[in-house]
């Protein structure tokens, strides 16, 4: 076993707690000035209030941002879990001329800046589908999000897939199970967690995406990430914007236990 000595520990914990502090100070700042009383948000605050939390949580626009985040995640997110584990599967189980380029061109929308697949989306939606009479609208968004969390669960299931045993499927079968009640009762509950893992880190990337959704978004239409850099222009709505980030740093919290709890029970 690897023994450090005393100065490389020190050394070592310095760099962790500037690296800890680089992280979650910011954090702190915005918390703090999510109960700030002054009109411009600033550090240090003149003092707390909770007046901004009272108009950004009546805010009727907050709300429909809100709203339209949730709706695309959600939906893009049970596309992904569709297509991604048959995709997971197709690639795990069968042999075929191209699987490694298909699984290459699966995995390839996670790893392309997000400026070049907005750019590229926005031009098929306007300058292929449109003149044909085909107007994605909404669906446009969803599609675009639903592209790169299908990675997120291919990625998560395909490797628990790797590690599983077929001969309990095998032995399944051997006494008399049917397709979908192998499935169910001894292939899904293996790689369950995995499933859940992807969905719940798909939902957090697609809720928490921006650059993609500036290009494929329909107009007069605004998830939170659009709300809160449009926010960002105004001085004085700032301190809503904190409130919002708060909220949201809080909310995050859930996914990742979950999505923890869910790897934990996959090892």
């Amino acid at each position: 076993m690897l023994r450090l000595n005393r100065g490389t520990k020190i050394a070592l914990g310095g760099v962790a707690v500037v690296v800890l502090g680089f992280l979650y100070i910011p954090m702190f700042v915005i918390i703090m000035n999510s109960f700030n009383s002054g009109r411009v948000s600033g550090w240090p605050i003149p003092g707390f209030s909770l007046e901004w939390w009272g108009k950004a949580l009546t805010n009727p626009a907050m709300h429909a941002a809100f709203i339209n985040s949730v709706i695309v995640a959600s939906i893009a997110t049970a596309f992904a879990l569709v297509l991604g584990t048959l995709a997971a599967f197709a690639l795990q189980r069968f042999k075929f001329f191209g699987q490694h380029t298909v699984n290459l061109l699966i995995v390839l929308p996670i790893t392309l800046p997000g400026i070049v697949t907005g750019v590229a989306l926005s031009n098929t939606y306007h300058q292929v589908l449109k003149p044909m009479g085909i107007h994605v609208g909404y669906w446009g968004m969803i599609i675009a999000h639903a592209t790169f969390c299908v990675v997120m669960v291919f990625n998560n299931v395909i490797a628990r897939l790797r590690r599983m045993n077929p001969n309990l499927e095998e032995a399944s079968a051997d006494l008399g199970a049917g397709i979908w009640q192998t499935f169910r009762l001894v292939t899904f509950p293996q790689f369950r967690p995995a499933f859940i893992a992807g969905g719940l880190l798909a939902f957090a990337l697609s809720f928490d995406e921006i650059v993609v959704t500036i290009f494929t978004a329909p107009p007069g239409t605004e998830t939170l990430p659009l709300w809160i850099m449009n926010q960002m222009g105004r001085p004085n709505e700032v301190n809503q914007v904190n409130v919002v980030a708060t909220l949201m740093i809080l909310l995050s919290l859930i996914p990742v236990y979950f999505s923890q709890r869910a790897q934990r029970a996959d090892t």
